[in-house]
C-alpha cells in the first residue's frame, strides 16, 4: 500500500510518502510544498493545488492521511489553514485517492505509544521508524511521514488493505 501522508498549512505544507508491506516501511519521497508570504492568497491556494495534483500523479498513493483540523486560538489562521485543507482535499478527490483523517492523539498513539508524546518524540519515533539518519525538516515533513505511518498502523489493523 502506498500513502500519502499531508501536514496541512498555507504557508508550509508538508508531505511524505510511504510505502507498507503491512510490516515494514519504505521511504518513497518526502518534502514540503511552500507558498511566498507576499503572494495573494488565491493565488497561494492555486500553488498549493497544482503541486498536490503533480505530487499525486508523480506518487500514486493508494491513500491519503492528513491531519484533522483543529484550532483553540487563532481563528483567522484556522480559516485560511482551512481553506487550504480544502484544497488539498479537492485534489485528492479529483485524482481519487481516499482520503482518512488522524487527531493528533491518534497519531502519537500510533508512533509512539503515548498520546501525550511531546512532538519532538514523534519526530525522533518517525525518524527511528523509518531509518532515517535524520528528522526531516522542515517540521511539517516530519509530521506528514507521521501521519503515513499513523495509516498504516490503522489500515493494517482494521484489514483495510483490500479496501483501499
Amino acid at each position: 500500500m502506498r500513502i500519502l501522508g499531508i501536514d496541512p498549512g498555507y504557508a508550509t505544507i508538508g508531505f511524505g510518502v510511504l510505502d507498507f508491506d503491512g510490516r515494514e516501511f519504505k521511504v518513497v519521497g518526502f518534502g514540503a510544498i511552500t507558498t511566498p508570504a507576499g503572494a495573494e492568497f488565491d493565488s497561494r491556494l492555486q500553488m498549493i493545488y497544482l503541486d498536490m495534483l503533480m505530487i499525486l500523479e508523480k506518487h500514486k498513493p493508494d491513500a491519503m492521511s492528513l491531519e484533522k483540523l483543529y484550532f483553540n486560538t487563532n481563528h483567522t489562521t484556522a480559516i485560511d489553514v482551512a481553506q487550504a485543507r480544502g484544497v488539498i482535499l479537492l485534489s485528492a478527490r479529483q485524482s481519487q485517492v481516499p482520503i482518512f483523517e488522524y487527531t493528533p492523539l491518534q497519531v502519537k498513539n500510533s508512533v509512539v505509544g503515548y498520546g501525550r508524546a511531546e512532538k519532538k518524540q514523534v519526530q525522533e519515533m518517525t525518524r527511528s521508524i523509518l531509518r532515517l539518519k535524520e528528522v526531516p525538516r522542515p517540521d511539517d515533513t516530519a509530521d506528514a511521514l507521521a501521519l503515513a505511518i499513523t495509516h498504516g498502523h490503522c489500515a493494517h489493523g482494521l484489514n483495510l488493505q483490500g479496501m483501499l
